[in-house]
């Protein structure tokens, strides 16, 4: 066993005075109501916010602190300008924008702004601008087209364009509320996070649509009517039947629509929608439903008839598609593909008729996500070669030439200029609370714009440590553990392990504060140690590691949390047997499954939103990692936690949202009621009106719930 320390701000590390002119001035006190509320308002760091680059030129604009001024800037000349202020541009465009939300540059001159109902244009140069769209207050999932200005939205189950000329056109007009267009389907897995895709030039438009008739209707009340009303969703759990997928292509000339349907199972899943560069087709991946077989299918837009099947990757665990193709020449159909089929997601390089030309990467790392092809190279973040708690970015050219872009240490997002030779890299580590840098080709840097400082020096706050541990087989984990400032190492401490362990989850990342919650640090104030730990199956690992869950959900990922625990138990400054175990989600599933699977090794634990029982979670989540009930059922009962009931030691507080559509309320009802079969008490507690988690001023209310209960009963 290794364990990698390193020390946040020296600053965090006095944690208890700050020296100043005159004197020494006593620090503030982290209330949990600032902690909560004020992490990414009062005490974010002072970045640059919403940088862009100006297009065709070296210009670029970013927000003023308080979101209310526009500031300019070029490469050559870095010292800001203010542009316009919302005040004036309301006062231009007869407008009520709060902020300049949504901007968008339309060229070096004009940008496009929107509260998501009303579009505006404005040409900073003519200092003149306009009202492109009012869209009625039920709209949603809105898309703009640029160079069209036309935008598509939907209005409950149908969808709708409004032209850039001024008329409206009705898509869909489905009254069977069981046919939805237009919104994301499949759950959002799959990658998917909208349901609308303009093609290039803007004359079509595809959309997701399923039908949901075979899908049972689930019931959620509303207690804010009088008397109460029923809210019914759409729940597909495991199992059972699932929804219908389709894509339908509507070209805004002809106002025909052409429909494509899976090929291979009519609930089959389609995914990772994208047009081919020439408007003429449409590349979409089919999953199917047992989620092992992929089929990449290029479909004729026109008409919807299936042109060819590019190529098919299969899984004995699960094929999950979760990146659109991505063309990186506008004149060619050949794409990139990202797929993991080596053990981590790498680039592949194919040309129109589903032909390999290249593996372009052969990362022993995980490639995150494509950015752009520009000057030749096609530019993409990663986890760090050194470390999977980094993003950094890399580039490739056609051949597999590549390198790196970034040079520094921790957790990167780059914005690259229209013409590809410069690059706004904004970063933070785990000692650095933020960077803003100009830099170029090589890497190297032109110009840094900005150092962030933040509030938080102001107040008493502990340090974090980064470390590692090795799993039962050999696996490094990573962990982190948060002390209090007037940390002690002759005492003896409690510890709160924070957990959530689940799939595409990566709750340590070498970023300002690791990744941990601002509560976290005001728990250690109160005493506490503050641990997590990275399971095997959490994200950004690659496959090998995700995938030792498949089946067995709760099994690997416990024996990791008792290998942290174990670790733990061995420093001299933890009381081994005051410990308490907290987690949202996945993380509550986890959290119940130690108190019970594991009984006796905590005191207490809160379990918010839990999956308690996997047969009662959604088809598309559940069965890539449960398969279905009827193919598992042992793996089903062991994982389900009132199998294990019987086995509770300690206090255990369970907590749910009333309106939950994620994780419904039926897995805790149906825990606390074995409970009750049992004569085992514990404690639950309901946030009416709330859905899968507990957000805005009550979040205040939720943590002091957690943590009093924890504080309380942690004795």
């Amino acid at each position: 066993m290794m364990n990698r320390i390193l020390l946040c701000l020296s600053f965090f590390i006095l944690g208890t005075v700050t020296f100043a002119q005159g004197g020494i001035v006593d620090k503030k006190e982290l209330t949990l109501n600032d902690a909560v509320l004020q992490q990414y308002r009062n005490f974010a760091p002072t970045n640059l916010n919403m940088f862009q680059w100006v297009p065709n030129s070296d210009c670029y604009t970013f927000l003023s602190s308080n979101y209310q001024i526009l500031m300019k800037a070029s490469v050559r000349n870095t010292a800001p300008r203010e542009l316009i202020t919302i005040q004036t541009l309301n006062e231009k465009l007869g407008s009520e924008l709060s902020w300049f939300s949504n901007l968008k540059w339309k060229d070096e001159n004009a940008f496009w702004v929107n509260d998501g109902e009303k579009y505006y244009e404005y040409n900073t140069v003519e200092e003149v601008g306009k009202l492109i769209h009012s869209l009625s207050d039920d709209s949603e999932n809105a898309l703009f087209h640029d160079a069209t200005q036309n935008v598509a939205y939907t209005r409950g189950n149908n969808l709708y364009v409004n032209s850039g000329s001024g008329f409206k056109i009705i898509v869909t007009d489905n009254s069977d509320k069981n046919i939805v267009s237009g919104q994301a389907i499949a759950r959002s897995e799959f990658g998917i996070t909208g349901g609308l895709f303009w093609s290039k030039d803007g004359g079509s438009i595809a959309y997701y649509q399923k039908d949901e008739t075979n899908v049972h209707d689930y019931p959620l009340l509303d207690n804010s009517k009088t008397p109460g009303e029923l809210i019914s969703i759409k729940y597909p759990m495991a199992g059972q039947k699932s929804e219908r997928a389709k894509v339908g292509i509507f070209n805004l000339t002809t106002r025909k629509t052409a429909f494509i349907s899976p090929q291979h199972g009519e609930e089959n899943y389609l995914t990772n929608l994208s047009w081919t560069p020439d408007n003429k087709c449409v590349m979409i991946a089919e999953v199917n439903r047992d989620q092992n077989h992929m089929w990449l299918h290029v479909f004729d837009a026109e008409s919807g008839k299936l042109v060819k099947t590019l190529f098919e990757e299969t899984n004995d665990k699960w094929v999950e598609p979760e990146h659109p193709a991505f063309f990186p020449i506008a004149a060619s159909n050949n794409f990139v593909w990202i797929s993991e089929r080596d053990g981590f997601n790498n680039l592949y390089y194919y040309d129109s008729e589903g032909n390999l030309i290249k593996q372009l990467t052969a990362h022993k790392f995980v490639v995150k996500d494509i950015l752009e092809f520009n000057v030749g190279k096609l530019f993409y973040t990663t986890t760090g070669e050194g470390s999977p708690l980094e993003t950094q970015v890399y580039y490739v050219d056609l051949k597999g030439n590549f390198g790196i872009l970034t040079r520094a240490q921790g957790t990167h997002v780059v914005e690259i200029s229209t013409d590809g030779q410069y690059f706004h890299d904004q970063f933070s580590s785990h000692d650095n609370p933020g960077e803003d840098w100009i830099i170029n080709l090589k890497g190297k840097i032109v110009e840094k714009l900005n150092s962030a400082t933040t509030t938080l020096m102001d107040y008493k706050i502990g340090t974090c440590e980064i470390g590692e541990l090795t799993a039962k087989d050999g696996t490094k984990l990573y962990t982190r553990l948060i002390k209090p400032s007037n940390f002690d190492p002759a005492k003896k401490y409690p510890v709160l392990v924070y957990v959530y362990g689940g799939p595409h989850a990566q709750m340590i990342t070498d970023s300002w504060l690791d990744g941990a919650s601002l509560w976290m640090y005001w728990m250690a104030e109160q005493g506490y140690l503050v641990y997590t730990v990275d399971n095997r199956g959490s994200g950004e690992r690659g496959f090998v590691f995700e995938s030792q869950i498949h089946r067995q959900l709760g099994t690997v990922e416990m024996e990791d949390q008792m290998s942290g625990v174990k670790y733990l138990k061995t420093l001299t400054h933890v009381d081994g047997n005051r410990l308490a175990v907290h987690g949202w989600s996945f993380g509550g599933f986890m959290t119940t499954s130690l108190m019970l699977r594991e009984a006796g090794t905590f005191n207490v634990g809160v379990a918010g939103g839990p999956v308690t029982d996997w047969k009662y979670y959604e088809i598309m989540y559940g069965e890539r990692y449960m398969d279905r009930p009827e193919e598992n059922p042992k793996g089903y009962e062991r994982a389900s936690l009132m199998t294990h009931a019987d086995k509770l030691k300690g206090d255990l507080l369970l907590i749910h949202g009333t309106v939950d559509d994620v994780v419904v309320m039926q897995h805790n009802l149906s825990l606390v009621q074995r409970f009750v079969e049992l004569g085992i008490q514990m404690d639950f507690f309901p946030y009416p009106m709330h859905q899968h988690n507990v957000r805005g001023k009550d979040r205040v209310h939720l943590m002091e719930k957690v943590l009093m209960y924890v504080i309380e009963n942690n004795k």
